[in-house]
């Protein structure tokens, strides 16, 4: 099921969303996206590519902060890819108390029964059975749509024909082969943040191991000291691999910090692999490197014969959560 969702990946990228109630969705000026997990990486993604648009992630029960005199130009996009995420559902409820703005996003569940009862716009993304984190190019198209960006979703549907996931399949088993017993520790810039999140995710989620993500330029003044190991700690430098996430439109000096890290890194006995951003437009980049890290985890999942797919611990948390806000004590 998860290979079959990879490779057909690009399909995604031809949904085209309806917005229930379109009358009744406000014009804004700032958006706040409220979203957990898998929910909140289309958001991500976009904050990456437009930097411009006046998009707050919240990833938190109740609402953000937002002033006054900006509160009537907000639009709140509750984003909750099975419709029944407690903290968004606990947001949501709220902005509709306080009647403000707000569309609602998932597949079905509460968060859509919510906006059907109350009258409020949505849209209902595809539900195919796949994992929030398997479908960000349904929920990218779909925050594309809410945020009125014509330019992106013309790129995004581009994609449906340029993007080739069957393509990247053997690099990704071969990058997850020299990963297998160490934890992967992923770099970037400031501009690819979404990335290196991403591939952090997918390797918890899929991979099923530890992995963890940092942004250049600040590492170099904190984290980076940290593997500068003496006799007593240098067997912590045994359990990494580092991976470099290198874009030729990074800030030249930025660039400069990848490869004066990695020699220094190198000198300390750490392992890094460089991965290099391809493709003819920025959306082409992100989603060839996302699809790349989908096949390392996805790899990494068979190598150490793990479930793929499915995310016993978070559904085991699910089960312990007794009170759920948005419909009271159960």
């Amino acid at each position: 099921m998860m290979r079959k969702a990879i490779l057909d990946f690009n399909m995604q990228f031809g949904f085209i969303p309806e917005i229930t109630n379109k009358e009744k969705l406000a014009q804004a000026d700032h958006y706040v996206l409220l979203g957990m997990g898998g929910s909140h990486l289309a958001a991500d993604i976009v904050k990456d590519i437009l930097p411009d648009v006046a998009l707050q992630i919240h990833e938190d029960y109740s609402l953000p902060e937002v002033s006054s005199k900006g509160i009537a130009e907000t639009l709140f996009i509750a984003s909750s890819y099975s419709g029944n995420t407690e903290e968004i559902l606990d947001a949501a409820k709220e902005a509709y108390a306080k009647k403000y703005n707000i569309i609602c996003i998932a597949v079905g569940g509460a968060l859509i029964d919510f906006a059907r009862t109350n009258s409020l716009p949505y849209i209902v993304l595809p539900n195919v059975g796949i994992q929030p984190r398997l479908a960000l190019g349904y929920s990218l198209i779909a925050l594309a749509h809410v945020l009125n960006q014509e330019t992106l979703i013309n790129n995004l549907r581009a994609l449906a024909m340029t993007l080739h996931p069957a393509a990247l399949e053997q690099q990704g088993k071969e990058i997850a082969a020299l990963l297998e017993g160490y934890i992967p520790i992923i770099y970037a810039s400031n501009r690819n943040r979404s990335l290196a999140y991403n591939w952090k995710i997918k390797c918890n989620e899929t991979g099923k191991i530890p992995a963890f993500y940092n942004l250049f330029p600040e590492l170099n003044h904190n984290e980076m000291t940290g593997f500068d190991f003496v006799e007593k700690t240098n067997k912590f430098s045994s359990y990494f691999y580092f991976i470099f996430i290198k874009d030729v439109q990074d800030n030249k000096r930025v660039q400069k910090r990848f490869e004066v890290t990695k020699d220094l890194y190198e000198k300390r006995g750490q392992r890094v692999i460089d991965i290099a951003i391809t493709g003819n437009t920025r959306v082409d980049m992100i989603f060839s490197n996302l699809v790349l890290a989908d096949w390392v985890a996805y790899h990494s999942a068979i190598l150490y014969g793990a479930e793929p797919e499915q995310v016993p611990m978070v559904e085991d948390f699910k089960k312990k959560m007794i009170v759920n806000p948005f419909y009271g004590d159960k």
